[in-house]
């Protein structure tokens, strides 16, 4: 059984053999300026390499490693900047939700909410999300084996709302660190759930020390051994000096970068893609 096809916004959709979405951006809003910067250098990239394009931000980071971790400008703040990105750039937006009372308020400027992965299991979130109508992205819980994402998306399902997706971004594996199971990518699609490789936040060493780490060498062939696997799109943080960003300096992008993994990519997805279904 192949993944079902899901319109996660006007014109992405994700599951589709034609088509590989990606979902892009910074980790977290830092400021309008650095924002925007990344907004239309992605749209700039997409529109060359010609793939559907998400653009993603957070409004705040709920589950950073200390309290002194910036966090972002919070729900009202971000929001505000997200709808200028969404104005000048058209680009359809993702974004994250925490807390129940903040679905409605994101679904007013994101096509996309999506259920950070320590919330994976959260009931009343994923209900409310479901409720508002958009795509909800799941992201699958560090703690969570592909099969248990089931019942999350039957969450989502429940309320009538079949745009659904889960996000691959890794298991813990012992202390401080993740594994991607390639096999994931083969068990969700077997349920007809169409499954988005996280790149980046897969690449993390998870609470080592104040902030989490990263080992952002291992991207290239991590994304390439996804893609062959049957990954349904992409997911991955970009940041104009990665080394300087306030959340997951050691994973992020810098978009020379990106680009360079999204065209490694790509030239996987190609190859992978049968005849029949590329004509």
């Amino acid at each position: 059984m192949t993944a079902s096809s899901v319109e996660l916004a006007p014109g992405v959709v994700l599951g589709s053999e034609r088509e590989f979405p990606v979902i892009a951006g910074p980790c977290v809003i830092e400021s309008e300026e650095i924002t925007l910067e990344v907004a239309r250098t992605l749209k700039e990239i997409a529109g060359r390499m010609e793939f559907p394009l998400i653009f993603k931000a957070s409004f705040d980071k709920a589950n950073r490693s200390s309290i002194k971790s910036f966090r972002g400008p919070g729900l009202t703040d971000g929001l505000a900047v997200l709808r200028t990105v969404a104005a000048e750039t058209d680009l359809p937006i993702l974004t994250d939700v925490h807390e129940p009372a903040q679905c409605e308020k994101a679904a007013e400027v994101a096509a996309v909410l999506q259920v950070p992965a320590f919330l994976c299991r959260q009931t009343d979130l994923i209900l409310a999300a479901a409720d508002t109508g958009r795509a909800v992205n799941l992201k699958k819980g560090q703690f969570m084996a592909p099969d248990d994402m089931r019942r999350a998306v039957d969450k989502v399902k429940s309320r009538g709302n079949e745009r659904v997706s889960v996000t691959e971004r890794g298991f813990s594996f012992g202390y401080h660190n993740l594994v991607v199971d390639m096999r994931s990518f083969s068990l969700l699609a077997q349920d007809g759930i169409p499954v988005i490789y996280d790149v980046t936040h897969s690449l993390q060493l998870p609470g080592a020390g104040e902030q989490t780490g990263g080992q952002r060498q291992f991207a290239l062939p991590l994304v390439r051994a996804a893609v062959a696997a049957g990954a349904d799109g992409l997911y991955l943080e970009v940041h104009p000096e990665p080394a300087k960003a306030l959340s997951d300096s050691t994973t992020q992008l810098d978009p020379t970068a990106a680009e360079a993994l999204l065209t490694s990519a790509l030239t996987v997805r190609r190859a992978v893609t049968t005849p029949e279904s590329a004509t």
